[in-house]
């Protein structure tokens, strides 16, 4: 136990904070960040939410607030005490609540945080202000914070205490008498040496004007030591900022309002505000961040977009926005929904419903905007979000057209984005497909010998990176009238169009009149190497899509391909599958490749049985390496190829 802790409180339970807290808290206390007053707008964010909570709450069960509408937050201060305490009559915690919310890493993204600290406290500072860190940014002014709260519903009041130096206290109190209205949360600052411009009411009245002006419950600043000069008035706007007309909000605000909203604390690459008539009405703000938040992968595929009614918040969970735009962040305020609706009921409920459609709607349209007018600015927004927005395409059929053609695709092109529409104009000569290629990484498969066949006929192949691409891919059958085929199942089919003329074509050539002989060999070599690896293959059988490479895999038409194969072992926690995978694969092989002709060659040779048998093995062992797929027995390929090497180098 950290015995200065103690003195936070000697009557309390002493915790342990947990160690990524207590890793913060260390960067908190020794902070070099210039901009420490966002402590100040992260504890009114917190209140506010707090309010929004019980209010709701209140709609169908109003005797926990008395009829009392009046939600606030009173920030007081006392320049000689050195305090600021922050209050709100919101709805409170009880003493597991102040443990979870106060003592651990919570869903605001402190983890994230955490996890990506130098150890530079100068570049460590500069996270502060990206990820805003909640309630341990106090600690960056104060060297001692007690909270008092009370949550609605009970009468058990509880203290916490901590100095930031590894623990916490915690306490069951008296009375509620310091709490706004007997109920809420009280968080007390103890100013630190050094940070005394915080006592000025001046100045922290400036803060709430500058952070929190969009906060739509009032915030009052109060001088302890000059009551008089207290004024009734509340210092922010206190209206809901969504609610206003855009020309009377700063671009200042709206980012405000957006760190507020979202608890992101990036700059949103675009907002959409504007107010539904007509059937139903209802105001929408919505803002596209321009970092991925720190959630956007989360399994659970939350959307974040909140719902309120007339102005009171009801929900974050009324999945407005399909799980594909995840990331977009705001508030819509219905006007017609009544204000008693369970969160139950909203699943079902046909404004809902009308208003998910319409939004969708809304947001696609300014992102398809955006891509046909500021094409290099989309092609940022698709960096971050690209693979998000795709799992549309697999699970929106409504919509999948529209995000089909906004989707942007690295290709066997060059460096830049592609679309669809892009490769269409660009097609070869008798073309008649799309083709994609699957792989983790594009630099990589660019690489792939599946390709070869393909780039010798000037044809483009997408290469596709995101796991989601295995997916929609298999649902989709075609664009625009030509069909989507993957360059690793089924037969090529490029006899049709013509290669690019080579240097390599003359050697070609020479090798014409041995035509007949060296392809019954080359039969002969794919019936043994049939036989050699039994079950362990398909099938083998020539290849028309090599080039370079004496061998390839592939899958079968209408099988799965080999990616989604791994994405799918991937999805399952990485279990290996009964069977080997490779089992259901093709093995091509190049009868143009020097060494495929070598071993053909052998085939009538006294004793090469064994020699092309080994050599079976190893060009199976070979296709699976390139795959990016394990060798089955390391053992028996090691020897193989020892045995290969000895034999070429006595020859």
């Amino acid at each position: 136990m950290n015995q200065k802790a103690s003195s936070a409180d000697k009557t309390g339970e002493q915790h342990e904070f947990q160690a990524e807290v207590s890793k913060l808290l260390h960067l908190m206390v020794h902070s070099v960040y210039s901009e420490k007053e966002v402590f100040l707008r992260e504890l009114i964010s917190n209140g506010s939410d707090a309010c929004d909570k019980l209010r709701y709450e209140a709609l169908t069960k109003p005797d926990l607030i008395d009829g009392d509408q009046n939600f606030k937050i009173v920030i007081t201060v006392n320049k000689k005490k050195r305090l600021i305490h922050v209050a709100d009559n919101g709805i409170g915690m009880d003493r597991q609540e102040l443990i979870d919310n106060l003592g651990t890493i919570a869903r605001s993204g402190t983890s994230t945080f955490v996890e990506q600290l130098s150890g530079d406290e100068a570049k460590d500072a500069q996270l502060i202000g990206r990820f805003g860190v909640g309630f341990y940014s106090t600690f960056m002014v104060a060297d001692k914070v007690d909270v008092a709260s009370r949550t609605i519903g009970s009468d058990e009041v509880y203290h916490w205490a901590s100095d930031g130096a590894g623990a916490f206290a915690i306490s069951q109190v008296e009375d509620a008498t310091d709490l706004l209205d007997g109920r809420g949360t009280r968080v007390s600052l103890h100013i630190r040496k050094g940070d005394d411009d915080y006592l000025d009411p001046v100045r922290l009245r400036g803060i709430v004007k500058n952070y929190s002006d969009h906060i739509a419950i009032p915030i009052f600043v109060v001088d302890e030591n000059d009551k008089e000069a207290a004024s009734d008035a509340p210092v922010n706007s206190a209206s809901a900022l969504w609610m206003r007309a855009k020309s009377d909000i700063t671009d200042d605000q709206y980012t405000e309002f957006y760190h507020h909203v979202g608890h992101v604390f990036d700059e949103p690459w675009m907002r959409i505000h504007y107010k539904a008539e007509g059937r139903n009405e209802y105001n929408v703000l919505l803002f596209v961040p321009s970092s991925q938040p720190l959630d956007l992968f989360d399994p659970k595929r939350a959307t974040r977009v909140k719902l309120y009614v007339q102005r009171v918040f009801i929900t974050e969970d009324a999945e407005l926005l399909p799980s594909y735009l995840r990331f977009v962040r705001g508030v819509v305020d219905s006007e017609d929904m009544p204000l008693n609706m369970s969160r139950e009921m909203l699943q079902n409920n046909p404004i809902v419903h009308r208003i998910r459609n319409a939004v969708t709607k809304r947001v696609l349209n300014e992102l398809k905007k955006k891509a046909d007018k500021k094409p290099e600015d989309f092609e940022k927004f698709w960096s971050v979000f690209g693979a998000v927005l795709k799992e549309g395409i697999y699970e929106d059929f409504e919509r999948r057209e529209q995000l089909l053609d906004m989707a942007r695709f690295r290709s066997t092109k060059g460096e830049g984005w592609r679309t669809l529409k892009d490769y269409m104009a660009d097609m070869a000569e008798n073309q008649t497909a799309i083709y994609y290629i699957h792989g983790e990484d594009a630099a990589a498969i660019a690489k792939s010998p599946q390709l070869e066949g393909y780039l010798a006929r000037n044809i483009e192949v997408l290469l596709l990176t995101d796991p989601v691409d295995a997916f929609w891919t298999a649902a989709v059958p075609e664009y625009d009238g030509k069909p989507i085929k993957s360059v690793s199942r089924g037969t090529a089919d490029l006899d049709t169009i013509a290669k690019k003329a080579t240097d390599k074509e003359s050697d070609k050539e020479s090798h014409k009149k041995d035509d007949g002989v060296r392809d019954a060999a080359i039969g002969t070599l794919i019936a043994l190497f049939k036989q050699t690896l039994g079950d362990d293959i398909a099938d083998v059988r020539r290849s028309d899509r090599l080039t370079e490479s004496p061998v390839c895999l592939v899958a079968a038409e209408g099988s799965v391909d080999a990616y989604l194969e791994r994405v799918l072992a991937a999805s399952q926690g990485g279990a290996e599958e009964a069977t080997d995978p490779m089992k259901s694969r093709i093995l091509e092989i190049n009868p143009d490749h020097a060494l495929i002709r070598s071993l053909a060659a052998k085939i009538s040779a006294d004793g090469a049985r064994s020699e092309l048998e080994d050599a079976a093995y190893l060009l199976l062992d070979h296709a699976r390496i390139i795959e990016g797929a394990p060798v089955i027995d390391p053992a028996a390929y090691t020897r193989r190829l020892a045995s290969m090497m000895e034999k070429g180098l006595s020859l």
